[in-house]
């Protein structure tokens, strides 16, 4: 398979994630950094991707975020050397995803009186987590809660929202991540992408063509 066009300017530290189809959650996330350009195959939201998302719609959001932290088991992996802020979960730790809560988007102790997920889960999907900066800066509103990149089902079936990659896969990932790493989901899908010029036909390009 040919890789998947990129949108055009630098893309150094961002790793920018877009779906194959408007039917399909399955997608590819690429990240360029020094050493070259790296690429996953990863899952978003049963809710596709979405521009205007709101709390429980199970879309990914569109646009460009920060990564801010990572959370792990670390009694269940080993964390490789990473350049993010890192701290085990505890069996205790949630994320709020009630609008009407102080506490809206934010990792709580639980259990509380607030709507919430646990951290602490038997599945492992959140065995590593990573933290986006979605809607958290403040939170506000019903805009949204709990974006994070964490370890897909064993089948790649859809997320709530996140964007999910196989457990080596996010292993692999996480150390080229930084402070200056930025996400970029695509609202466009990878289907509906132009793909680029090649460079020999642009050279032979003429307005008079047109």
């Amino acid at each position: 398979m040919s890789d998947p066009p990129l949108p055009r300017g630098d893309l150094t530290n961002v790793l920018v994630v877009q779906a194959d189809s408007v039917d399909s959650a399955l997608g590819w996330a690429t990240l360029e950094t020094s050493s070259g350009r790296h690429r996953w195959r990863c899952v978003v939201g049963a809710g596709g991707v979405r521009e205007d998302k709101v709390e429980g719609d199970a879309a990914t959001p569109a646009g460009e975020f920060p990564l801010r932290r990572l959370y792990f088991r670390n009694d269940r992996l080993v964390l490789p050397t990473v350049r993010l802020p890192a701290r085990p979960i505890a069996e205790h730790d949630g994320w709020c995803d009630d609008p009407r809560s102080s506490s809206y988007n934010r990792l709580v102790h639980v259990p509380n009186d607030w709507s919430h997920e646990k951290m602490w889960r038997e599945d492992g999907l959140y065995d590593l987590v990573v933290v986006v900066g979605y809607n958290d800066d403040p939170p506000e509103g019903e805009w949204g809660s709990a974006i994070f990149l964490h370890i897909a089902r064993d089948d790649m079936g859809p997320t709530q929202g996140c964007v999910a990659f196989a457990r080596g896969d996010l292993m692999e990932l996480v150390p080229l991540l930084g402070p200056d790493t930025r996400l970029r989901v695509l609202s466009l899908p990878g289907s509906e992408s132009e793909p680029r010029p090649a460079d020999d036909e642009m050279k032979d390009f003429d307005e008079k063509d047109w």
